[in-house]
């Protein structure tokens, strides 16, 4: 008896205290958004590997007298240990990482040399310079590629000279128009400002005295920068490195336009095809392999870097260093990235808008522009009757879709980051905070055309509540918040992390609830990291491509997929119009925010 008394009393106090620490309001947002993240980024993910050990209905045609549902490593088998194996894995694999370690390799190489003259050197008009270094980045990688088109395809394989044959008369070789080399150096060239932009974020917070001190010591330029500077950011470089690999990896139109003339598939055009031919299962194995391949660079990056952080030393302390004197070399080098960036950044809009004002293919000569794909009238003789994309209903349809998708992506994520954030940062050292981090950065792991196969397989068929989303709008959104969530809670935690707890704590004294100290604290303080994670994820949205491709419907088209189809079927005029109509308004977008409120989109990446 004695003890059945004694029991309540002793537990109550504790049961109390558990009690408080689950209905804390962080604790409870991270809770919550727990189980959101488990329905979006895992539950999915378990569809994925649970339909590849199944037999499929569409298996029916291949073995005769299987039940759909029953388990199989049919798939498995079929991928990796079969007779077209070969062709289905293991040549696209090679592929995919000839590929991603060149496009890796240059594009790390442009741009950390491009960050150190911007950050380090006395070149001339650098704040210019980073402007538009970054350009290339909020363009769709794709854009590149079928400008790569426009100037070096030939006749052997694109049907029609480009402007190098038409101009010279040299007929350009296959290599060149198409396979490797064109993929990794469009890809490259986009990617490059990625790398300038985490390389030049590390060179600003190193600690210049560092490097001073080896320059009173008597070090020369050259041994400050090999030995001093260049071992302090070895971290970014190497962090720089691998992400650009995992990207690269999961890029899924420039391999397309660049690579499928000539069969040369990638694991991403490879798994496009199967599911494109009805073999979702095996589609989902190649997607298994790409997401194996992506966690295995990411840990590696971990590993590296936790091993080199105490080497490291960045301070961010804003200390600013002599800029090194480039001598008699000011200027020439100021000319050769200049011409770099033109080449990158203008001559290919040049390229597109010229090929899309020309009437017929082939005639390069003055006469043959015409804006009839701009603004002309439909013509059964012309493009099998496309008209001008300003006149097109399509193009219109399609430009509401980008828009719309964009913005309502980006406000879900901008405010689900700043949760996120709150969550993490109010509960920063517990682990729930630690495993709500670690889910909302799993869809970073997981290349983009994986991601929507994923989806593709959830949502064909009602999900508890949620009816079947296939071919809705809605699908597009859920994926694409989805797969923003990294960069979201990322620029999120950044952005509580700033607002001082002792608001807070002055706010809950005066008596305000949760929802008012949120309201009226956490939100306004944290304006510029939801805008500029809004104004990131607005962008990689509207460009988007690999991730939706596998989606989208004729009701559901975007700028980025109407364009896909445009190319898919030979009729680039009209592509590349809608390539610079999206362009154009990508980088209006970002011009129009960055002046509204001062985002930048350095801040949402975290550089």
């Amino acid at each position: 008896m004695m003890t059945a008394v004694a029991f309540p009393v002793s537990f109550a106090p504790t049961a109390r205290r558990a009690w408080r620490k689950l209905t804390r309001p962080h604790v409870v947002l991270g809770l919550v958004l727990l189980g959101l993240l488990f329905y979006l980024v895992m539950i999915p993910l378990f569809i994925m590997i649970q339909t590849t050990i199944t037999w499929q209905v569409e298996d029916q045609r291949l073995v005769r007298g299987v039940v759909p549902g029953e388990f199989t490593l049919f798939h498995w088998d079929r991928v990796f240990n079969s007779i077209i194996s070969q062709a289905m894995l293991w040549t696209p694999l090679q592929n995919t990482l000839v590929t991603s370690i060149g496009i890796s390799f240059f594009a790390l190489s442009i741009g950390s040399l491009l960050a150190w003259l911007v950050v380090r050197s006395d070149l001339p008009g650098k704040g210019y310079i980073s402007s538009i270094a970054i350009i290339p980045y909020m363009m769709p990688s794709w854009t590149l590629s079928l400008a790569w088109i426009v100037v070096f395809k030939n006749q052997r394989i694109g049907g029609s000279m480009g402007f190098f044959e038409a101009l010279t008369g040299i007929a350009v070789p296959d290599w060149l128009s198409y396979g490797p080399v064109p993929i990794i150096i469009t890809l490259s060239l986009h990617y490059y400002a990625f790398a300038f932009l985490l390389v030049s974020g590390a060179l600003q917070s190193l600690d210049a005295r560092l490097e001073e001190s080896g320059e009173i010591l008597g070090a020369s330029r050259w041994q400050v920068l090999t030995r001093i500077t260049f071992p302090l950011v070895i971290p970014a470089v190497l962090s720089a490195f691998i992400l650009t690999f995992s990207r690269a990896m999961g890029s899924f139109g420039t391999p397309a336009f660049l690579g499928n003339p000539v069969r040369y598939y990638v694991l991403s055009t490879s798994l496009y095809n199967n599911i494109q031919s009805r073999l979702q299962a095996d589609g989902f194995v190649i997607g298994l392999a790409m997401i194996a391949i992506a966690i295995v660079t990411i840990y590696i990056n971990q590993r590296v870097i936790g091993v080199r952080k105490s080497f490291a030393t960045l301070t961010g302390k804003g200390f600013t260093s002599t800029p090194v004197r480039l001598r008699a070399f000011r200027y020439p080098i100021f000319i050769i990235v200049i011409t770099f960036l033109t080449i990158a950044v203008f001559a290919p809009l040049l390229f597109l808008g010229y090929e899309s004002l020309m009437l017929k293919k082939n005639s390069y000569d003055l006469s043959n522009l015409s804006l009839h794909y701009w603004i002309g009238e439909s013509n059964p003789k012309i493009a099998d009757g496309i008209g001008g994309v300003l006149r097109e209903s399509q193009t219109w349809a399609s430009t509401w879709n980008s828009v719309a998708l964009a913005v309502v992506t980006g406000v879900i994520t901008s405010l689900l980051g700043i949760f996120l954030g709150y969550a993490i940062v109010k509960g920063r050292g517990t682990a729930l905070s630690k495993f709500v981090e670690q889910v909302a950065f799993l869809p970073y792991l997981m290349p983009s055309i994986a991601f929507g196969a994923i989806y593709l397989g959830m949502f064909a068929q009602p999900m508890g509540p949620i009816p079947a989303l296939y071919g809705t709008f809605w699908l597009l959104v859920l994926v694409s918040v989805a797969k923003h969530l990294p960069y979201s809670s990322r620029s999120g935690t950044a952005a509580v992390m700033q607002v001082g707890s002792e608001l807070e704590e002055a706010a809950i004294i005066g008596g305000a609830s949760w929802l008012t100290r949120f309201r009226r604290i956490i939100m306004p303080l944290t304006t510029a990291g939801l805008v500029s994670g809004f104004l990131l994820t607005f962008i990689t949205t509207m460009r988007e491509l690999s991730l939706i491709v596998l989606l989208v419907t004729p009701a559901t088209r975007t700028l980025s997929t109407l364009n896909f189809r445009y190319s898919e079927q030979g009729y680039h005029q009209p592509g590349n119009a809608l390539a610079i109509l999206l362009i154009v308004i990508v980088l209006f977008s970002e011009w129009f925010v960055r002046r509204l409120r001062g985002a930048q989109i350095g801040k949402g990446l975290g550089a």
